[in-house]
């Protein structure tokens, strides 16, 4: 693991319970760059794949960007259920989560999840993204109520596995799609209206110093 690394998780089907013997390990992670790396004319790298396989990691400043405009999957790594490498600014990450929340993910998590039913074809779909838009509003639907994504799916795993074996009609997948969708939108909220954009700008600065 990179020595600059604060953050490793664990995502895709084996964080949401729904990994069979074929899956990857899918890794997200978070990294600071030296500050002094700023003053130049050329920036660090705001992402970079690897070094392990199946890996994909933010800067921090990029990654709290994302997560302040209520992206679903930068959120959703911040509830992972498996954590590989956490340091301390990782852990102060990790407690800031809900100060990243707002009502904007109402609009993010339908949004995401339309576009993925958007591309999907009724007469040839892709039952693994079917799988995967319906689990995606399912995660909405549980943050607008709870205040936390439903990464883990619990109870919905062996339904959604259907659906990505193809077990489930289109029009069955379609129908729950569109019940979810409206429940989303007129679902009331417990988020706050907007992040806490000043909590999360201190522990960015905070960084900032550590790596100066």
């Amino acid at each position: 693991m990179s020595e600059d690394m604060i953050l490793s998780v664990v995502m895709g089907s084996r964080a949401y319970g729904l990994e069979t013997d074929a899956s990857d390990t899918d890794r997200r992670g978070v990294f600071v760059a030296p500050t002094a790396a700023f003053w130049r004319l050329d920036k660090p790298a705001t992402h970079r794949d690897g070094p392990l396989p199946e890996q994909f990691s933010w800067e921090v400043e990029r990654f709290c960007g994302l997560a302040l405009e209520a992206n679903p999957t930068i959120l959703e790594c911040l509830w992972s259920p498996i954590i590989e490498t956490i340091t301390p600014a990782g852990q102060r990450l990790l407690d800031l989560r809900t100060a990243f929340l707002s009502e904007r993910a109402h609009r993010t998590f339908g949004g995401y999840a339309e576009t993925q039913f958007r591309r999907l074809d009724p007469a040839a779909p892709k039952w693994k993204q079917a799988m995967h838009m319906v689990r995606l509003l399912l995660s909405g639907l549980h943050l607008v109520r709870h205040g936390e994504p439903l990464v883990e799916v619990g109870g919905y795993r062996e339904r959604l596995l259907a659906i990505r074996r193809g077990e489930v009609p289109w029009d069955e997948v379609n129908a729950w799609r569109a019940e979810l969708s409206d429940e989303l939108a007129a679902a009331p909220s417990v988020l706050p209206e907007l992040p806490d954009r000043a909590r999360v700008e201190e522990f960015l600065v905070g960084v900032r110093k550590e790596h100066l």
